[in-house]
């Protein structure tokens, strides 16, 4: 990176990060509902390396070219407010998503070492679950043919990363795959990784700067493979920082996936008590 790299930052701004240097300017890349990081991170392409990058978000169903920025009240002004075209969710899943086969970014509830994934619920059954988690939405649709899908743990751990699902609502590499591919990266707070192991399996490519490789191993509920030589994550540079910070989420709604119970609340109210503030401030129409 030309403007070199820096040593404090945060690990949502990590990630934000990562997903932005695995896009390509002129990509089209779709983005589901409640993913800050992505956002961020698709934001931080187009206004660095991919000025051309356009987005299909599940908000709205619409799709734009112009950057705005992140926000939770006013989150549609970003998609729906920038938005070049709209379509239904069934005429987004069923006709847009397979004929320009986006690269697209999900955050798994649970995840095995092929890249399976559950994001429908977590311990008892389909009926009396222990956790019912948000669900598939298209995602069941989607992971069944399309070759560039990625996925992102923002809190890595053994509930998370485990060696068989209790629902898989994501196709990751699975025998009963006919066409496409599994996902071909995951980020998480502790490490970056591929599924070009054997036999599909993960296998960690970087581990974040501060992370060792115990502490990695023993948050992940199943072996994965290691390079003999282990690479450190290129840190955040100082303009990905400043533009994280001043022009794409001034309001730290990234961190709102990394955050937890009390904390996360208090973020979320701090949030929207600036965004009731800026909108009682402007001017109306």
């Amino acid at each position: 990176m030309p403007d070199g790299s820096v040593t404090m930052f945060t690990i949502d701004e990590l990630i934000c990060v990562c997903i932005s240097r695995q896009l390509v300017d002129g990509e089209l890349v779709a983005q589901g509902v409640a993913t800050p990081l992505v956002a961020a991170g698709y934001l931080l392409a187009k206004h660095t390396h991919a000025p051309g990058l356009i987005f299909v978000s599940a908000i709205g169903q619409a799709i734009c070219q112009e950057p705005a920025p992140l926000g939770v009240a006013t989150i549609e002004q970003l998609w729906i407010g920038q938005g070049l075209i709209r379509f239904s969710f069934v005429t987004a899943v069923c006709d847009l998503l397979p004929t320009f086969r986006p690269k697209e970014y999900f955050r798994p509830g649970q995840v095995d070492p092929y890249g399976n994934f559950n994001n429908v619920f977590m311990g008892g059954t389909y009926q009396r679950p222990r956790l019912r988690l948000p669900g598939s939405a298209g995602i069941a649709d989607v992971t069944t043919f399309l070759d560039d899908t990625y996925l992102y743990v923002p809190r890595h751990g053994r509930f998370t990363f485990v060696p068989t699902l209790d629902f898989r609502s994501g196709l990751g590499n699975h025998p009963a795959r006919v066409s496409g591919s599994g996902p071909r990266h995951l980020i998480s707070d502790l490490g970056q990784f591929d599924f070009n192991g054997k036999d599909g399996r993960l296998r960690l490519l970087s581990i974040h700067p501060g992370v060792s490789l115990r502490q990695l191993m023993a948050k992940t509920g199943f072996n994965f493979e290691v390079p003999n030589l282990l690479p450190i994550t290129e840190p955040p540079t100082a303009n990905e920082l400043r533009l994280l910070r001043e022009t794409i989420d001034p309001l730290g709604v990234r961190q709102l996936e990394t955050l937890r119970g009390a904390a996360r609340r208090n973020k979320l109210r701090q949030i929207l008590r600036h965004e009731a503030r800026t909108f009682a401030a402007s001017p109306r129409r």
